[in-house]
Order: C-alpha cells, then sequence, then structure tokens
C-alpha cells in the first residue's frame, strides 16, 4: 500500500495499519497485543485487545473526564483523582469464580478491555464507542474423518509454533509433562536445529510432582532441560502475588506459575506455553461430567428436573471427604438446573447457597438480587451454537481463559520480564478446531481425542493417556499447618468482619471446621 517502514519493529506495524484500515486493523493482526493509540491529527483515543484475551488493558474515566489506561489496574489507581469504591458485583464474581471477570474490575469506576474488543474515543464525545471485532464460531463439519482432522492439527500447530519462533532473544518453553506443553515442545524440536532449552517445576509432594513425564518428553527430544523443586511450604509469595494482582485472585497454581517464570528467565526471555488446549480441544473433566448430564437434562422435562433432583440436591448430605461416586448432591442440584446453570454451578468455587451464608444481610440487600450466574447467562445468549460441548467452551473461552488462565500466566511473566507466548491460542487455530464435530474432541470420556491422537506419532502414550494433574499446591496442608495461625487471625479478625460484606458467625464457623 506504498507504507515506508523506519523501523524493525512490530509497533510500527500498527501504526501504519490504523493509518491504512483505521479501526479495523486489528482485524489484520495476529498473535497476542494490547495497545493504546492516539491519532492527533483526527484527535482521536484507540484501543485494542487480542482475541483470546492473553495480554490485559485497563481503563477508567475520572470525575473531571481524564482518561486513564494501562496494562495493570495499579496503573489507574495510583492517581489521586481515582474513586476507590468497590464494586459490589465484582465481589460476588469473586467468590463464585475465584477471579473478577471481564470487564469489571474490583472498583467501581475501573474498566477491563474485554477480549476481542476495541475501544474507540473521540474528543468531545461524553464516553467511548466499544466494540467487538471476532468471535469463536461453531459451525461442525461433519465430513472431516479423525485421521483427516489429525493430519491437518498437525500442520496448524507446527504453522503456529513456527510463527512464534521468531525472536532475536534466547528462546525456549514450559514443559510440566501435560499433552499441551509437550505438543508444543514436540513441534518446537521438529523446527529448530539446535536442542530446544525446556524448564519445568518438580513438587516434593509425589501427588502434585509432574516433572517424571517432563523428563520423558525432554529425553526423547533431546532438549536442553532444567528442572527445579519447589518446596510443599512454598506459601511465602502470598504477599507478593497480592501486589502482583492488583485485585482479589484465588487460583492457588499462581505460586508454582511465578516460579516456573523465575526459572524460565534465568536462561531464556521468550518462552512458549500450552496454555489454552483444554479450552480448544475439550480437555477438562468437567467437560465430560456436563455433557453426561447434559444428556440426562435432555431426556427429562424441565418440571420433572426440577421437582426431582432440586429435592435429592436439598436432602442429600454434603459429602466432600468421600470418593466421588459417594458426593452427589452437587450433580443432584446441577441435574436440577438448566444448562447454563449448571455450568456455572460446578465451576463456582462457592456456590450460590454457601455464598447466600457468607455474605452478610446488609451485603445481600446491597446485591439488588444480582448472581454471578447472570455473567454466563450474558455469554451464552451471543453463544453460536446449542451443542453441549461448544458452549461450554464457548463460555470458558469468555470467562475461565481470559480472566484466570490469561492473567495468572500474564502476571506472572511480566513480574520476571518474561515474553510467553501460546500457539494454542493462535486464532486461525482456535477457529479450526471449533469447526470440529464434539465427537472429535470428547469421545467415550477422554477428552482432548485428536490432540492426543494427532500426537501419538510424536508423544509417549504415558504422557498422553495419563490422568490430568493440573498445576495445584497443598492448600489445605498449608492452612491446617504452617498456615493455620495466619488463617484464624485474617478470617476471624476484624478486618473482614469491619468490611460488611461478611457474616462474621460464618467466617468463624468455616474456619473452624476447616482446620
Amino acid at each position: 500500500a506504498g507504507h515506508v517502514f523506519h523501523t524493525k519493529s512490530d509497533t510500527e506495524v500498527i501504526v501504519h495499519g490504523w493509518e491504512q484500515w483505521g479501526a479495523d486493523c486489528v482485524q489484520r493482526f495476529r498473535g497476542m497485543f494490547a495497545f493504546a493509540l492516539w491519532d492527533r491529527n483526527r484527535q482521536t483515543l484507540f484501543m485494542a485487545r487480542d482475541r483470546l484475551g492473553v495480554k490485559p488493558l485497563h481503563w477508567a474515566q475520572l470525575p473531571n473526564g481524564a482518561v486513564l489506561f494501562g496494562s495493570e489496574l495499579k496503573t489507574i489507581t495510583v492517581h489521586p483523582d481515582f474513586p476507590r469504591e468497590m464494586d459490589d458485583r465484582a465481589i460476588e464474581d469473586y467468590f463464585a469464580f475465584g477471579y473478577i471477570p471481564d470487564p469489571r474490575t474490583i472498583y467501581r469506576q475501573a474498566h477491563k478491555l474485554a477480549p476481542a474488543h476495541t475501544l474507540l474515543w473521540k474528543v468531545g464525545e461524553p464516553a467511548p464507542r466499544i466494540a467487538r471485532y471476532w468471535d469463536v464460531s461453531f459451525e461442525p463439519d461433519g465430513k472431516l474423518s479423525l485421521a483427516e482432522a489429525c493430519e491437518q492439527l498437525r500442520e496448524k500447530l507446527t504453522e503456529s509454533v513456527k510463527l512464534r519462533m521468531i525472536s532475536e532473544v534466547p528462546l525456549g518453553a514450559f514443559l510440566s509433562g501435560g499433552v499441551d506443553s509437550s505438543a508444543v515442545v514436540a513441534a518446537m524440536a521438529g523446527l529448530s536445529e539446535s536442542p530446544v532449552k525446556t524448564c519445568s517445576i518438580g513438587f516434593d509432594v509425589a501427588s502434585y510432582n509432574e516433572s517424571e513425564f517432563a523428563r520423558m518428553v525432554a529425553e526423547r527430544y533431546r532438549t536442553d532441560h532444567y528442572t527445579e523443586t519447589v518446596k510443599a511450604d512454598d506459601f511465602g509469595l502470598i504477599d507478593r502475588l497480592a501486589s502482583l494482582y492488583d485485585e482479589p485472585y484465588a487460583d492457588s497454581s499462581a505460586i508454582p506459575t511465578y516460579r516456573v517464570c523465575e526459572l524460565a528467565r534465568k536462561r531464556v526471555t521468550v518462552a512458549l506455553s500450552g496454555d489454552g488446549g483444554d479450552e480448544t480441544f475439550g480437555g477438562y473433566r468437567r467437560y465430560k461430567f456436563h455433557v453426561r448430564e447434559q444428556a440426562l437434562r435432555d431426556r427429562l422435562p424441565a418440571g420433572l428436573r426440577h421437582a426431582l433432583f432440586g429435592t435429592l440436591g436439598r436432602i442429600y448430605p454434603k459429602l466432600d471427604q468421600m470418593p466421588r461416586m459417594f458426593r452427589a448432591r452437587a450433580t443432584f442440584q446441577a441435574l436440577a438446573r438448566d444448562a447454563v446453570d449448571a455450568y456455572c454451578h460446578s465451576v463456582s468455587i462457592l456456590r450460590d447457597d454457601d455464598r447466600a451464608q457468607l455474605f452478610s444481610p446488609e451485603f445481600r440487600k446491597r446485591l439488588g438480587g444480582y448472581r454471578a450466574r447472570e455473567v454466563f447467562h450474558e455469554h451464552a445468549r451471543r453463544a453460536p451454537t446449542d451443542d453441549a460441548l461448544s458452549l461450554i467452551q464457548y463460555l470458558d473461552y469468555n470467562t475461565y481463559l481470559p480472566g484466570d488462565i490469561n492473567t495468572k500466566v500474564d502476571r506472572a511473566s511480566m513480574a520476571h520480564s518474561l515474553e510467553v507466548r501460546e500457539p494454542l491460542m493462535d486464532h486461525p487455530l482456535v477457529e479450526w478446531a471449533a469447526r470440529l464435530p464434539s465427537s472429535l474432541k470428547l469421545a467415550g470420556g477422554e477428552g482432548k481425542l485428536v490432540l492426543k491422537k494427532a500426537m501419538e506419532p510424536l508423544l509417549p502414550n504415558d504422557v498422553l493417556y495419563r490422568p490430568k494433574m493440573g498445576f495445584a499446591v497443598p492448600l489445605a496442608t498449608w492452612f491446617r499447618g504452617p498456615l493455620r495461625g495466619e488463617v484464624q487471625r485474617v478470617l476471624k479478625g476484624d478486618t473482614l468482619a469491619g468490611t460488611g460484606v461478611f457474616d462474621a458467625g460464618m467466617l468463624a464457623r468455616i474456619t473452624d471446621e476447616h482446620l
């Protein structure tokens, strides 16, 4: 188009793209980004965030009309004129999900720009124009066989990884020993002339430790592998993490994620990760349970389900310490609900009845009937699918992935000046996977079927078909052991009770019961 570039920087591409296509420039960008652009000639502020919400962007308008924006919430809250009033609905959302979903923040006057959205604000206009520029479309291609899908997936993964290996600084990968990161490392090894630098975190508690599986992949591809062991009492990071996240965030895997970024930064400046694989290919265990439950919902009239399972959900005892087959109360409660409410119920860390007891009567009144499930219903109304698996994948793309997973990796990596790139969140790959029939993702209780089958020539079966472990830490052990005094001080003290949000008696009861 005749543009002359003065640098070799990807940032300059954004400026020329804006000059050429205006707000539509984001349609042509590929990868992760969050940027703000000021066009002096048009007196226009333009901001945009990538499609899957890998990178964060916060903004606020002060009472005097000034606009604040930045990657971190603290960019806004340090301003002396910013009103630091908490958002009651964000508190309700947080205690349901363990994070605050876009576009809310913990503060009433500050906002996140949601993934796949732009913000256009011209001088003189009272408010910005916020628009969505991309969405996942689930239109299954029923003609594609499993073998064809596997071949196409290997090609698309290789292309995505190849693009993200372009770097002028040392580059490596996280290798947890799970399917997703192992698939990324296998693709990198096939593209690299020198050994891929890989790193993993091990735990000194066997039930949390995946390092043996990471070692298997590292040996197969002769990677330059480095492992560090995190002790089970690595809770000294809690205060540090609070300062990084700027608002409540409850995913305990933030601790090992911080450590693996710290480890990677000792050897590389850019690291590829396997994040996004569970959402894209149907890997979470909860997907399997939801699809089974939905099949039963579809066979029973709603009135019968509400009466039968609603009653069972109320009278069945809560048996959290028993094997899963005996913990039927949550399943009965889910079956009594519609698909969206049921999924919200299953992913909530504190469910509706628990939050109702936790919150004070005054705070419940302030909520005015608002419930966190409205977040899911808002996205579900826009969902381009009624397929049981596709619907909850869509909900996760819009809530859990940006609000929990991407938030965690961004804060942990940026704390160490490490750039993390996510090949499994390449939007052409995501769009392709969304068109796969659900039967190629979840079949016979096996999640990520197409990814595992595609990787069978490249990865050991012990890596592909072992039970999913996650990236957890032994919180219960900490709370009953070395953090016991701190837990009691915080939960039974005046600080939380004095907020007016909580029922002090309930705080004391759940503390005593847990300890």
